[in-house]
């Protein structure tokens, strides 16, 4: 399925229905009193966030949601059915803007929840209801209110408990398919990735948490450069992040340069992100030559103050402590901060 991450849609909820002018006929009841029903709601048009929803591609192709109006009032008091809203289920992580005026109006972050986009227009009443000792028999009834009608543009952040991070073709992909059931494209050149791979990982029966590959960053892509803001936005909402380092020599890299470009660029983009907990990982350990490179890399990186965890994304080697490290860090953000 193809990954689409901004979408514009128009939302329009229904009208209310319009209210009836009737008065009562019956054989018995020369002067029947005024009876007609009031009209019904018009739907309303909600935003759900779906947990089993991952892109907004069903929106690109339908953009305009309609809901119905309200049944019109009748006679004899039968007030019109009032209209079913129109749900549409969305990505949860969803942020919503006012397409003309740009505002934020919401932001869905938590599965499961709701947000009226367009509010039903109230249904019209009936000349029954304006019956007064002063007017015995009211020949008027109210139009049904009419439905809201607005363009919406919708931004997609990936919810993960857990970013993996790093320049284009450290093994990023490799790593998400070996810990979780996640199957990325991979291939050795850059931008691989071109959207977040989501998978869990199940450390117990209790401890579970969500894992997101993605796109490789480049320098320059808080200014738009590569992937991008497209990129960075997707990293907003995670707890922790991952970055890899590619220690094979071969590619003509220098780990620790790789590593200030990407502080650089979560800097750029955001204050907070930039301070977000991180775990420093150096790929490719099966090599040989990356293993003496190693033994050179760990004390520049202690001078900053950062532990580097050493893995192979291909053999697997060190993933069992990568997976331990992961789950200490995220415990204890959890229970300094249970919201996201």
């Amino acid at each position: 399925m193809k990954f689409v991450d901004e979408a514009r849609i128009l939302v329009a909820s229904g009208a209310g229905g319009r209210g009836c002018v009737s008065f009562r006929r019956e054989k018995y009841i020369p002067r029947g009193g005024p009876d007609g029903g009031d009209g019904g709601d018009g739907g309303n048009v909600i935003l759900v966030a779906d947990l089993h929803k991952n892109t907004l591609l069903d929106l690109v192709y339908k953009p305009h949601f309609r809901a119905q109006r309200g049944a019109h009032g009748k006679g004899k008091d039968q007030h019109g059915r009032g209209a079913a809203d129109l749900s549409i289920h969305v990505p949860a992580g969803l942020v919503v803007f006012d397409a003309d005026t740009g505002d934020l109006l919401v932001d869905l972050d938590t599965p499961g929840a709701e947000w009226v986009a367009a509010r039903g227009g109230r249904g019209g009443k009936g000349n029954a209801r304006f019956m007064t000792n002063a007017n015995k028999a009211p020949t008027f009834a109210e139009e049904g209110a009419p439905g809201e009608q607005r363009w919406l543009r919708l931004v997609l952040k990936t919810l993960a408990d857990v970013g993996l991070l790093g320049l284009p073709s450290v093994g990023k992909s490799t790593l998400i398919s070996r810990i979780t059931a996640a199957h990325p494209k991979i291939a050795a050149y850059p931008f691989t990735t071109l959207y977040p791979n989501l998978g869990a990982v199940a450390q117990d029966t209790e401890h579970r948490y969500v894992v997101a590959d993605l796109p490789g960053i480049v320098e320059g892509a808080s200014h738009g450069a590569g992937l991008g803001l497209r990129f960075l936005r997707h990293i907003e909402r995670t707890r922790l992040l991952v970055h890899l380092l590619d220690l094979d020599p071969q590619n003509g890299r220098d780990p620790l340069a790789d590593f200030d470009v990407i502080v650089a660029e979560l800097a750029a983009y955001s204050d907070e992100l930039a301070q977000r907990e991180q775990i420093v990982v150096a790929n490719k350990i099966d090599l040989p030559a990356a293993r003496e490179r190693l033994t050179e890399l760990r004390p520049q990186f202690a001078e900053r103050g950062v532990r580097l965890l050493a893995i192979s994304s291909l053999t697997g080697e060190g993933i069992d402590v990568l997976l331990a490290e992961i789950d200490k860090r995220l415990r204890r953000l959890k229970r300094s901060s249970p919201k996201r």
